[in-house]
């Protein structure tokens, strides 16, 4: 199968179905980033659903970057991982090293994890985290994607953002319309409206699809069995050296 002629031909024709510009860098990012390590029938337009939750479709993942307006070597934080593929293609925009990614669902963070190592974009940091509490080791952060519908931006995310940062996300719940803010005094103000979206919900802990193991042992030992006897042990990343990553900001 030659994927490559199948992602071209999957983002030819994005910008007319939007009616709106995307940009080069976003077009070149969708066109390069290969859809396939994360998702069966990568290039066939559908609701697949992987580990219970709903993979975004291309055009949906085309309008969430281009509302960020992400350039290189800014900041990212992506509250939602997922399967990791719009985290792999704001890599191609920004930089890997300059994109964090966390989930409230610890298998998709391992399904991410896999999915962007498999990929190429093993620079890209994915941990499991509460999406309202942000990311504070790292912040300030340039742009903010939120990956689920909230009625505000939570105040912690809020704090973790840069002072000339942008922050897209779907406000609202039944009805939805995503939209950009940038900070301006001490609020957020609205700079953009990409149109209606239907997004699940922000989870709390315990509301993800693969539950919430309190014990320790249990949990590893599971994430072991399903990375296979050759994967590397426990929940953390070992080659990666944490102080160096925090000291380079």
């Amino acid at each position: 199968m030659d994927h490559e002629t199948l992602r071209a031909d999957m983002v030819d024709g994005l910008e007319h179905a939007l009616e709106r510009p995307l940009g080069a860098a976003v077009l070149d990012a969708l066109g390069t980033v290969p859809r396939h390590e994360f998702v069966d029938d990568a290039y066939e337009p559908g609701g697949d659903e992987v580990a219970g939750s709903r993979v975004l479709g291309l055009r949906t993942v085309a309008r969430l970057i281009a509302a960020l307006e992400a350039g290189e070597g800014d900041d990212t934080l992506v509250v939602g991982a997922g399967i990791g593929y719009t985290a792999a293609v704001l890599a191609e925009i920004v930089g890997g090293r300059h994109v964090h990614a966390i989930d409230i669902d610890r298998r998709l963070v391992h399904i991410a994890r896999d999915n962007l190592g498999a990929a190429g974009y093993d620079a890209v940091l994915v941990d499991r985290r509460d999406g309202a509490t942000g990311y504070p080791e790292y912040a300030p952060f340039d742009r903010v994607l939120i990956e689920s519908a909230v009625h505000d931006v939570p105040r912690a995310i809020r704090e973790q953002l840069a002072d000339e940062g942008r922050i897209v996300f779907p406000r609202g719940t039944t009805d939805q319309t995503l939209v950009a803010v940038e900070p301006a005094d001490d609020a957020l103000d609205v700079v953009g409206e990409f149109g209606p979206v239907g997004f699940r919900p922000m989870l709390v802990d315990g509301e993800q699809p693969s539950g919430h193991e309190r014990n320790r042992t249990r949990r590893e030992d599971a994430e072991f069995d399903s990375q296979g006897y050759f994967a590397k042990t426990g929940w953390e990343y070992e080659w990666l050296d944490w102080d160096d990553r925090l000291d380079s900001r």
